[in-house]
């Protein structure tokens, strides 16, 4: 029996298993790492990463959640990853054709498992060696067709799919395409409510498209409070399209089965009470081994003027694609530098090695964060950290701090801290850090963690310094960077100690501006989470041993001091 062919209807059934391989190649003049027929794989997480504050934690399948700063700033539900691979079919990208091939129309849905064994086809995943870029794509040979879309991040435009499609035959393929994404979550929804009392969240539901540019705006009636009190939403996630002329606009996935079923579909202008989507459909030629290129964006926690910005842009920039493109590529210019400040790059003969390199000094700055100018401080951020320490000793060292120049380095700090008599002050000066595109493990294999990406102000742009983990993660990967920057190993020696109770406890949480002590919840049997000193030492004694590496004899001075 396990030898006959199955059938589908009358067709038979194509499963043919295809092995999986794994390389580095040079794709669209860039490394990325190629898993061959992924699809022949059990699914796993990635997170796709960004010099920004974008965070997006994605399955082998597909299924996503994205969002920027945390969780509370969701473009797509924050679930956990079990729930976001089984959703991989009504959340992120979606993407359905209808085919005309030998006088018939064939329907051809990549990625989904809806159709498994109708065509031949291969899945193959793409990272880039930088980490910020993914790409899914799905070879039908039946078809000759390919179909690639790739994630990218963009500090002024957010999310980035780029879509390709590429026609392998030597003749003309007819093409109906519908593609999008969907179960985009409005703005202001918190992580909780939308876990807890999703059903209520849709019925607050509010999507909306600016017909004149094709652009999606997706927000609540109202913020969602069981209070008598005005409570207006007045931000929104947005999204919109680039490279396909005249297409007809969904914001809901109500028509997708319609558009399977073969038939026509309508332009979505005001939906209410369903969960957002945005979709484009066309209908074009695609030439003998030619492909189509095109784009959907979609942002967070956009105020009116910025929607209005954006639409004008779609309106008046004939040269916007490459405008998105220029940003994409800056972002990574700028993970590279925030990488290479950490000596993440490294060129050795074997390339997967240096990937590898490059990889974990990335995530080891995501967690315990990178020195924002080497050993420069900026007087600002330094008077703002004593100001949310200590506010005593800020009126008390108040002309001392206004007399510093704007920038100045970490001697001059050392020196200000030696020669002062103030001890609290002496305490601030030596534990000071300017650190920042820190965040905490906190993805959805973890969300108990809650992370918060903090690198710009919401009010002026200004840049942030800051850093938040857990303490173990903290103080392993300070342990990294501290070879790249020896003298700040004193700074995180006097951290540790001033965040280590006497007799060896240590808080759960370290942050610039102090540390968190566990809340017991009796009832949840996880909420034990602190560290505690018996098998945290080995992170300060290593440190111990850095100084003493670094500066022998260095630390005896401080054992006669206070």
């Amino acid at each position: 029996m396990t030898n006959k062919s199955l059938f589908i209807g009358s067709q038979e059934a194509s499963f043919d298993e295809h092995a999986v391989e794994g390389k580095l190649i040079t794709f669209e003049n860039e490394k990325y790492y190629k898993i061959s027929n992924c699809n022949a794989m059990r699914p796993f997480f990635m997170s796709i990463v960004s010099d920004s504050n974008h965070w997006m934690f994605i399955s082998s399948n597909g299924g996503l959640t994205a969002g920027r700063k945390n969780a509370e700033y969701s473009l797509f539900p924050y679930y956990t990853d079990d729930k976001l691979t089984e959703s991989a079919d009504i959340t992120g990208s979606k993407t359905i054709f209808r085919v005309r091939l030998d006088d018939k129309t064939h329907l051809w849905e990549p990625f989904s498992d809806r159709y498994l064994g109708i065509y031949k086809i291969h899945r193959n995943l793409y990272k880039n060696s930088y980490g910020n870029k993914v790409i899914f794509e799905e070879v039908n040979e039946d078809l000759a067709l390919t179909f690639r879309y790739q994630w990218n991040s963009s500090n002024e435009y957010g999310f980035v799919k780029k879509s390709k499609l590429l026609n392998n035959a030597d003749t003309e393929t007819h093409v109906a395409l519908l593609d999008g994404i969907q179960n985009i979550i409005p703005y202001g929804v918190p992580e909780g409510l939308q876990n807890t009392r999703s059903n209520l969240v849709d019925a607050y539901k509010k999507n909306e498209l600016e017909a004149e540019v094709g652009l999606g705006i997706y927000s609540l009636s109202a913020i969602i409070v069981d209070k008598a009190e005005p409570s207006e939403a007045l931000k929104a996630n947005i999204a919109w399209s680039l490279g396909l002329k005249n297409p007809t606009y969904l914001i809901s996935s109500l028509q997708l089965d319609n558009f399977r079923k073969g038939k026509d579909i309508e332009n979505e202008i005001d939906i209410k009470a369903e969960k957002g989507a945005y979709f484009v459909k066309t209908d074009f030629v695609l030439p003998p081994n030619t492909d189509k290129e095109w784009l959907i964006i979609a942002n967070v926690n956009q105020s009116v003027p910025q929607v209005v910005e954006v639409s004008e842009q779609i309106k008046k920039e004939d040269n916007l694609m490459q405008l998105v493109q220029d940003n994409i590529d800056l972002g990574t210019k700028k993970l590279v530098e925030l990488t290479g400040a950490a000596d993440g790059m490294q060129l050795t003969a074997d390339k997967l090695r240096n990937t590898r390199h490059f990889s974990n000094t990335l995530f080891n700055i995501m967690r315990g964060g990178i020195f924002d100018d080497n050993y420069q401080i900026e007087k600002g951020d330094f008077i703002k950290y004593i100001a949310n320490a200590n506010r005593k000793v800020l009126k008390k060292k108040e002309g001392l701090l206004q007399d510093l120049p704007a920038f100045f380095d970490l001697s001059h700090l050392k020196k200000l801290a030696d020669k002062d008599s103030d001890l609290n002050f002496k305490r601030l000066c030596n534990e000071y850090m300017p650190l920042k595109f820190s965040r905490r493990h906190g993805d959805p294999s973890r969300p108990w963690n809650k992370f918060s990406i903090n690198t710009r102000s919401e009010i002026d742009g200004s840049k942030i310094l800051d850093y938040e983990g857990n303490w173990r993660d903290i103080f392993q990967n300070w342990e990294a960077l501290a070879h790249s920057y020896p003298e700040f190993i004193e700074s995180m020696i006097h951290k540790f100690l001033n965040a280590t109770t006497f007799d060896g406890y240590n808080p759960y949480r370290v942050t610039k501006d102090g540390f968190d002590w566990e809340t017991i919840e009796p009832h949840d049997p996880w909420s034990y989470i602190g560290y505690w000193g018996d098998h945290q030492i080995i992170y300060l004694l290593k440190f111990l041993e850095f100084m003493e590496d670094h500066y022998p004899s260095k630390l005896g001075s401080f054992c006669n001091q206070d």
